[in-house]
């Protein structure tokens, strides 16, 4: 059997946590803050742990785990 690729995007943008689940950076937080107000910049620092159904998806994307 061939190897298979991992998508590259995906594998920029996911880390893995040590109980196997994933965390990403939050969206919403590039350019456009003005009209956000300060508790929504201020709860979207750092990273977030994906929800299962995404985290699901995502693996997919990753065959051989990061």
């Amino acid at each position: 059997m061939p190897k298979l690729k991992t998508k590259s995007g995906a594998k920029k943008r996911f880390k893995m946590t040590a109980s196997g689940k994933l965390k990403a950076g939050v969206a919403g937080k590039r350019h456009r803050l003005i009209s956000h107000n300060a508790k929504y910049i201020r709860q979207n620092r750092g990273t977030k742990v994906m929800s299962e159904a995404d985290a699901k998806i995502i693996k997919t994307f990753l065959p051989y785990g990061l």
